[in-house]
């Protein structure tokens, strides 16, 4: 392979890994939005009024007070997204010792912003019209409003400090600040220098990406289709996270003032108007970025199980329904698509094609007929139902989903079903001999990547080395190594139990504290070996830190 073909599968990988790490403070987003949702709803004044029901939900009742609890919740993790994000994206990145590059990923968070605060106040920054909209407050700090730009930033800088340096070995005289007690203090400083930094870029950032977000609110229903062609066509190689996250959380999705607040990014805009009082319709500018995936999700993805399931042999029908109908429920509710996607994707990639075109489509017509309904991340009837049935017709037009999702339906069904009659496509229930099944990413990554997993004779030989040896299974030599030595010492891999240090030594709980070597863990450098019971202490002074991440490192 070419070095320029490793470096792109390189910087693929790392935008695997960056939307993965996206998944967990997005993960946040159902719960949080349930009980915004659910709260702001039920403790609406229009809404109370509306249905004559103050006695049951108005101000001083029960419900009320337990309806606000939800709603503040809800809205205090919309609120502080850009530390979840920094947290997040830091625990998805590192290598190992995750639980450090967590807590130095909030530690850097702080300090970024705090700097950036301070040089706005000793400037006059606050006051200032050239800062005008661009301030905010964050976690508590009056500084640049980032939003989750700034805990990406933070969360990929910090992850690459703690890969870089959670092993690193200082001088005797000052090694108890060696290892992973190194990233917290490595990351303080850095991120003192970035918020220097972003006290003189962000503004000029800033304002290139509303100029960027005024651009693609103009480009109107195409700009709006291309969106939604992107976002579909992306989740094969799991990059669509990376592409939609700016629009949801930045200002690339439009900017609006809300009680007196300005709020960026598609999805803030929505909960936002969510939770105020005063919103009288929701801003179609913002829900457009989300609207589209409600006729695909409840109609179009379940017209398309429809088809597969009669274009099934009828004798594999049955188990062929069973696993269809439960893909459909799962798309329809909670908007998890997967086993549909990647089950035609893998067996006919020409629906796939079609079905991102349709995807743009729905978005388009979506923004067309006004539909001003926002969403969590799923696009299920859950949040069909939260935040376009309950919020009403007149600040939503949620009835054009479900007319244009009944076209879906019918549009997917009846196309699907001719392509696959047509074109012998092999899906569920039509398979000559393999089992009826559904498929999954890993099924499609695997398929894709067979080619060139796959290994010939002569090539495996070749790769054995000048000297004609055998390929090497890449089991360590445990003569050489320092880990597979105290391994070893403590009486094998299945003879530990759990793996600690403190400021100068390795804890370790053993199954059996008989196959503990003393000699042999004296040997790897140790000044002593502290027996008790099942619990053995190995002291290396303050290198201990560094010592544990490769032992635990050598077991994973």
């Amino acid at each position: 392979m070419s070095k320029t073909k490793e470096k792109r599968g390189g910087v693929f990988g790392v935008l695997q890994r960056v939307g993965r790490s996206f998944m967990l403070p997005i993960a946040l987003l159902p719960i949080a939005g349930l009980l915004l949702g659910i709260g702001s709803s039920f403790t609406n004044p229009a809404m109370i009024q509306a249905y004559h029901l103050e006695k049951l939900l108005g101000e001083g009742t029960v419900l009320h007070f337990v309806l606000t609890v939800m709603s503040e919740t809800g809205n205090i993790i919309f609120g502080n997204l850009p530390i979840l994000f920094a947290m997040g994206v830091a625990l998805g990145m590192a290598e190992n010792e995750k639980a450090t590059a967590t807590l130095s990923a909030a530690i850097a968070f702080f300090v970024m912003h705090q700097t950036i605060s301070t040089l706005l106040r000793l400037t006059g920054g606050f006051e200032g019209d050239v800062l005008e909209g661009t301030v905010s407050t964050v976690v508590g700090i009056r500084s640049l409003e980032m939003g989750v730009f700034g805990g990406i930033i933070v969360g990929l800088g910090v992850a690459w400090l703690h890969n870089r340096f959670y092993k690193i070995k200082l001088p005797s005289v000052i090694s108890f600040f060696g290892g992973v007690r190194f990233v917290p203090i490595i990351s303080t400083l850095a991120y003192i220098l970035v918020g220097v930094g972003m006290f003189f870029l962000w503004p000029m950032i800033q304002k290139g990406i509303f100029s960027l977000g005024d651009f693609v609110l103009e480009s109107g229903y195409a700009g709006t289709f291309l969106y939604g062609v992107i976002e579909r066509a992306l989740i094969p190689f799991g990059l669509h996270h990376v592409f939609y996250l700016p629009f949801w959380q930045t200002g690339l999705g439009g900017s609006a003032m809300i009680d007196g607040v300005l709020v960026s990014g598609a999805q803030n805009i929505f909960f936002a108007e969510l939770a105020s009082p005063s919103t009288q319709v929701f801003s179609v500018s913002a829900t457009r970025f989300m609207s589209g995936k409600f006729p695909l999700m409840i109609f179009g993805l379940p017209g398309a199980a429809l088809a597969m399931y009669w274009a099934a042999k009828p004798e594999k029908r049955k188990i062929a329904g069973g696993l269809l109908l439960s893909a459909a429920v799962t798309s329809m509710l909670t908007g998890i698509t997967e086993p549909l996607e990647f089950t035609f994707l893998f067996v006919a990639p020409l629906l796939y094609v079609i079905h991102c075109v349709f995807a743009g489509a729905a978005y388009m017509l979506m923004h067309l007929f006004n539909v001003g309904v926002g969403m969590t991340f799923s696009g299920g009837l859950i949040d069909l139902t939260l935040f376009g049935i309950l919020q009403g017709n007149a600040k939503t037009n949620w009835v054009w989903v479900v007319v244009v999702g009944l076209a879906y339906f019918a549009v997917y069904w009846f196309l699907f079903y001719v392509l696959i009659k047509k074109r012998n496509y092999m899906t569920p229930g039509r398979e000559e001999e393999s089992e009826t099944r559904l498929y999954t990413r890993a099924d499609y990554n695997e398929k894709k990547d067979a080619a060139a997993k796959a290994i010939p004779v002569d090539v495996a030989s070749a790769q054995a080395g000048e000297d004609g040896g055998a390929i090497s299974d890449g089991t360590p030599d445990e003569g050489d190594s320092l880990p597979a030595m105290i391994v070893r010492g403590l009486g094998g891999k299945d003879n530990i139990r759990n793996l600690d240090a403190c400021a100068t030594r390795l804890r370790v709980t053993v199954v059996d504290p008989a196959k503990v070597n003393d000699g042999l863990l004296r040997a790897t450098g140790a000044s002593g070996v502290i027996r008790k019971g099942e619990g053995v202490q190995i002291i290396y002074g303050p290198r201990v830190t560094v010592i544990k991440s490769e032992v635990e490192e050598y077991l994973n």
